[in-house]
């Protein structure tokens, strides 16, 4: 991991504040910028203006850009939930990945990321299972970091985690998936964002393998057991 100061003793982007009610972070949350460029992408986190922002922006080459200190409260996560967290800004740490929304993500990249993940979890004894994708916690709205995202080499690296079938399948997959975390929507939606991340080249209608592995997911990972409370 190649940390980069973009400047001495400063951390560039405006776009931040106070983390609400004194509250730690517990999760991290992975996005990709859908940003043509690296320099156009601080541009925009950087912008108060466009009042987004996020803790660190990784470069393809392997450039870690911290933009927000830890302890404040970065503007990147926006309306949704995870589990019983619903001010997610509040409780996280937003990590961008350059990347155009299409292309693959490379070996430099996702080193660094990984890198990145244990020094943060050293930090905040963040659960490997509490990190996330943005189109987990707000899958009405976001597909962040999206389908070529490699969750499974993450979570190989022990940054993420990775269902196995279960013996016996969710018989209700809508309730397994809101109790790994995620939130209380239609089965639907919550299908389409568990297959992004766990089985991005399946289609159709709910099958017995989604039940199995969001049951495995479920009683494995229980989403408030591993939380930290202020």
């Amino acid at each position: 991991m190649r940390t980069k100061a973009l400047w001495a003793g400063d951390f560039p982007s405006p776009n931040c504040g106070p983390r609400r009610g004194g509250v730690l972070p517990d999760l991290i949350v992975l996005h990709f910028t859908a940003m043509a460029s690296t320099a156009e992408s601080l541009a925009r986190l950087c912008d108060p203006q466009a009042e987004v922002s996020c803790h660190y922006l990784i470069a393809p080459e392997g450039d870690v850009l911290p933009l927000v200190p830890e302890e404040l409260r970065a503007w990147h996560a926006g309306g949704g939930a995870w589990g019983s967290t619903t001010d997610v800004n509040s409780r996280s740490i937003g990590i961008e990945l350059q990347n155009d929304g299409r292309s693959p993500f490379g070996f430099a990249q996702m080193q660094a990321l990984v890198a990145l993940l244990a020094d943060i979890r050293h930090r905040w004894a963040i659960p490997a299972e509490r990190i996330i994708g943005h189109s987990d916690m707000a899958p009405l709205r976001k597909a962040d970091p999206g389908a070529r995202f490699d969750w499974r080499g993450l979570a190989l690296a022990g940054q993420s985690v990775w269902p196995d079938p279960a013996p016996e399948p969710a018989a209700d997959f809508r309730a397994a998936a809101r109790a790994f975390g995620y939130p209380d929507l239609e089965e639907a939606t919550l299908l389409a964002a568990f297959r992004l991340r766990f089985r991005p080249w399946a289609t159709g209608p709910l099958e017995a393998t989604d039940r199995a592995l969001i049951a495995d997911l479920a009683a494995r990972f229980p989403v408030d057991a591993g939380r930290r409370w202020a």
